[in-house]
């Protein structure tokens, strides 16, 4: 047989070839066979190449990564006791009506530790923001011993979020510890730190004075300094961690003071209501009181010192709103 097909045998065999590929169909028409030739192998391999559906394109499995991770502190661990949160009004008589119902949440004595761990600090902050406070007031002891708590402790507080902002004053401990690097470290993390100053809040041409002062203990406060050029008719709000404060600020005619310090007793026992005792008797060791015209908040606080338990003295997150009253009136 001639190897070169003339173009009506390659048709010939062309067709032969189609029908035997059709479906159900195992033989030609007529019961011919066709020949095996190498010439029909290829044309029966390139007309399958032909006829073969195109594969659809195919992706590789997707495997899905989250890019953003769980909040911290948005889950509570098995072992941790969430502090309480307790709700206060302030009556304030000088309040400019434009700042009736502003909302400050008081944090204080977070003493990140070995007995506060870092969980223990982001779940604080955590339920903090869910309060969605105007202001987040924070008074003081962040640290205990270690300068090695400093970053971490500051890193999870730079966390907190406020309408207006985020304001510090440091405690004891932290002068204890390196109060320069605690502040540097705080307002790294965008917490304006009051340290013997004052900030203005401002809305609708009203002022309420923010004024915060270092630790009495360390004999580093200087109230007067940080009232300097603040108008004395105008209201105002102290940041002193160690209560104490409330006698020089009752003087000065400030309209609140914001403390902690006394962990409000930490440990009570039968018969004992506080192992804490202050030089202002038990009245300014937890919550609202008075002296004069100056009303106080004293926070139970955060964390532990001494021992790493509490004692029918749970921690706390203060919820405070002003209100706007003629006189100042005992909650």
């Amino acid at each position: 047989m001639n190897a070169r097909l003339t173009a009506r045998d390659w048709l010939r065999e062309r067709r032969k070839v189609i029908t035997i590929l059709q479906p159900g169909s195992d033989a030609p028409p007529n019961g011919d066979q066709l020949a095996p030739t190498s010439g029909h192998r290829v044309l029966r391999r390139r007309l399958t190449r032909v006829r073969r559906a195109p594969r659809k394109f195919r992706r590789p499995p997707l495997t899905l990564l989250s890019l953003s991770e769980a909040e911290p502190g948005s889950s509570r661990p098995p072992w941790l006791v969430d502090p309480e949160i307790t709700h206060t009004p302030i009556w304030l008589s000088r309040l400019p009506s434009s700042f009736e119902g502003l909302k400050i949440v008081h944090l204080t004595d977070i003493h990140h530790s070995l007995f506060t761990p870092l969980e223990e600090v982001e779940r604080v902050v955590h339920l903090a923001n869910r309060l969605e406070p105007d202001i987040v007031a924070l008074t003081g002891d962040y640290v205990t011993f270690s300068h090695a708590y400093i970053r971490p402790a500051a890193r999870a507080l730079g966390k907190l979020r406020a309408r207006c902002g985020v304001y510090a004053v440091l405690g004891n401990h932290d002068f204890q510890v390196d109060p320069d690097q605690i502040t540097q470290a705080l307002r790294g993390h965008h917490i304006r730190v009051l340290r013997n100053a004052h900030h203005p809040l401002r809305v609708e041409n009203k002022t309420l004075w923010l004024v915060g002062v270092d630790d009495l203990w360390w004999n580093s406060d200087d109230l007067s300094g940080a009232l300097r050029a603040v108008p004395a008719r105008e209201p105002k709000i102290l940041l002193c961690h160690n209560p104490l404060g409330i006698w020089e600020a009752s003087s000065h005619e400030i309209d609140l003071v914001l403390s902690g310090h006394t962990h409000g007793g930490q440990v009570r026992l039968p018969g004992i209501r506080s192992w804490y005792r202050s030089k202002l008797g038990e009245r300014f060791v937890e919550g609202w009181n008075q002296l004069h015209k100056t009303q106080i908040y004293v926070s139970r606080g955060i964390g532990k010192v001494v021992v790493p338990i509490r004692v029918s003295c749970p921690a706390e997150i203060a919820v405070l709103r002003l209100r706007r009253a003629r006189t100042p009136a005992r909650q």
